[in-house]
């Protein structure tokens, strides 16, 4: 029988770089960031909310960059 195995990030990231987390963070997974992108190309925001939601967009992106960095680091430093 065969397993499904999983590797995404947020699967992968608590494993092998723990102190890295995205709690606590507005956006913390793709589906917020996809429904927050959805908000802000849909145009109906005022200019504060836009504002808002461009700022947590871009510290969940900074996030995800840099647990890949981490990961890599992680990877490169176990052969």
């Amino acid at each position: 029988m065969r397993t499904r195995s999983v590797y995404s990030l947020k699967a992968v990231l608590p494993a092998l770089v723990p102190e890295l987390t995205y709690e606590g963070m507005e956006v913390a997974d793709g589906q917020d960031a996809g429904l927050a992108w959805e908000s802000l190309v849909r145009g109906t925001l005022d200019r504060a909310e836009c504002e808002r939601l461009r700022k947590v967009l871009l510290a969940y992106c900074g996030q995800d960059t840099m647990a890949l960095v981490r990961l890599l680091d992680k990877l490169r430093s176990s052969t």
